[in-house]
């Protein structure tokens, strides 16, 4: 955060700037580009359904240009609206589209198909498969000279996925376990916890998955999205501290392990600390080979190698 600060002032110090001069010239300031039309649609939004089936989240078309002044002031509101901004950030992921760039026309025609004229911005909500759900004219989310939050908090709480209950995911989780003999990996996160993030990619890869497939049913739960997702974190956590935290269950709900090691919460296993206590939480199950936690360690170990080389490659400042 101590690094954002300077560059966040920097930004506004030249806002205010270019505004103060194009005051002085009898000029309005330019607006900030929105829309990018050189970039591909096709492209935007399969990396955004990619996002969305690792967070359980929709994804959020809105079709315009740089030239929409009706679309500025959406987008505005989007950023500066903060039930919208955290409606957006937990359950959609948005995706801008020119209407002149590439692989745009053919996204707009299937999510306005029946519409007619439809005017911009242009809204269209798919599930993570890329399925339609919605295709949605702004015009009717319209208050006078602006967009209503109202209808527009509204329109997106009514095709966001539907809230999972934790209860009903960890006692589907505990049926499968008791049905194939295996155990639970419970892991807990929340959509703004950007290592729950990793830790969820980390345990998607294929080489990580097939070293639990025999032996363990993984779940998520996430504990501000999804119903009593607090409550059974607090059944399994007897001490406070930060996510990811993971508990591992036999058939019977009951804990075999949790991320709690004698240095605290594993979390994220980065250091060459956090991954050996990690591997020890799944080497006292007794249940994987020797293999396996190989898979599970060097799985580990070149995630940690990724995140360190980006890490050091970011720009000092």
């Amino acid at each position: 955060m101590r690094l954002a600060i300077p560059t966040v002032a920097a930004a506004l110090l030249m806002s205010m700037t270019t505004t103060i001069v194009a005051a002085q010239e009898g000029k309005k300031p330019a607006r900030e580009s929105i829309y990018d039309a050189k970039a591909d649609a096709r492209a935007q939004v399969a990396a955004a359904q990619a996002r969305a089936k690792e967070g359980d989240k929709r994804v959020l078309l809105m079709f315009g240009g740089d030239w929409c002044g009706w679309c500025h002031k959406l987008h505005a509101l989007f950023q500066e609206d903060d039930d919208i901004r955290g409606l957006l950030y937990n359950e959609y992921e948005l995706v801008m589209i020119d209407t002149e760039a590439p692989n745009a026309d053919g996204y707009l025609k299937m999510a306005s198909e029946g519409q007619g004229n439809v005017g911009y911005p242009f809204l269209a909500v798919l599930d993570a498969d890329g399925m339609l759900l919605v295709g949605q004219r702004t015009d009717v989310l319209e208050e006078g000279n602006h967009h209503d939050p109202a209808k527009v908090k509204a329109f997106l709480e009514r095709w966001r996925v539907p809230p999972r209950d934790a209860e009903a995911v960890v006692a589907d989780a505990l049926a499968g376990a008791s049905s194939e003999h295996k155990r639970v990996l419970l892991t807990f996160g929340a959509p703004w916890c950007g290592w729950c993030h990793r830790l969820e990619r980390y345990l998607a890869r294929p080489e990580v998955a097939k070293a639990l497939a025999d032996d363990f049913i993984v779940r998520k739960v996430d504990i501000d999205r999804m119903a009593h997702g607090r409550d059974v974190i607090g059944r399994y956590r007897k001490v406070d501290g930060g996510i990811p935290w993971y508990v591992v269950l036999d058939a019977d709900g009951k804990a075999l392990g949790t991320a709690d090691a004698d240095f605290g919460n594993i979390g994220y296993p980065l250091e060459p600390n956090e991954i050996d206590a990690f591997i020890k939480l799944f080497e006292s199950q007794g249940v994987l080979e020797p293999a396996q936690l190989d898979a599970l360690r060097k799985g580990l170990e070149s995630a940690a190698e990724e995140i360190k080389a980006q890490r050091a490659a970011r720009p000092a400042g």
